[in-house]
């Protein structure tokens, strides 16, 4: 079974909206796109290319896709041929047409054919962007390997990689790095349910007895 990574841009406060231009996901009249140029430096650059890696296939949502398709697939550089050239699998419906070499369109439930593609290909799939799409894997738990890029801004709104959600689980931390400009690369992978654990004092006194039962009371 071949793995599905994800490699993103963030925030420090864990937003992925736009990080490449003011014209790339203007949604909800978000002020900030373009975040990420001020940043990059040669270092960033290699980090960058170890994320996405060299051998694999590409899984987008629709709006990804069709940036990237815009972008990509008329750049005439060495990662616009390789895009170009390896397999897109998209979360898109019939309406959207999938006119870039190589495009497949992911049919019926997102997270079944995700899981079915998983099992059938050798080749591991890298997502990129695609926040929706990310939010039904992560509650599938069909994500095996998460790399954040983790940017040292914080933007107080957009898009963020885990938005409220049912997907509660621990990573495992591989590896981190990070860059003069202050980027700093985390790999993780997945792990387990998330435990929990106490610090509080097994028999409270009164005045701790007294502010538990005032949280449960404001709920």
């Amino acid at each position: 079974m071949r793995k599905l990574k994800l490699a993103t841009f963030v925030s420090l406060d864990g937003v992925m909206q736009a990080p490449g231009g003011p014209t790339e996901d203007p949604t909800g009249g978000f002020p900030y796109g373009g975040w990420l140029p001020p940043f990059f430096d040669d270092t960033v650059g290699e980090f960058v290319g170890e994320a996405l890696g060299e051998d694999y296939d590409l899984l987008l949502g629709r709006k990804t896709y069709e940036i990237f398709a815009a972008h990509w697939g008329h750049s005439g550089d060495e990662m616009g041929a390789l895009f170009t050239e390896i397999a897109k699998y998209v979360a898109a419906g019939p309406e959207t047409p999938l006119n870039w070499n190589n495009s497949h369109r992911l049919e019926g439930n997102v997270a079944e054919a995700v899981a079915k593609l998983k099992a059938e290909g050798d080749r591991d799939l890298l997502i990129q962007g695609s926040g929706t799409l990310i939010q039904t894997l992560l509650k599938a738990n069909l994500i095996d390997d998460l790399t954040t890029l983790t940017f040292p801004v914080v933007l107080g709104q957009g898009k963020r990689l885990f938005e409220p959600g049912d997907h509660a689980r621990t990573w495992e931390l591989q590896e981190t790095k990070h860059s003069p400009s202050g980027v700093v690369v985390s790999r993780y992978t997945l792990g387990g349910p998330v435990q929990s654990g106490s610090f509080a004092m097994p028999d409270p006194n009164e005045e701790e007895a007294a502010r538990q039962a005032r949280m449960r009371r404001e709920g």
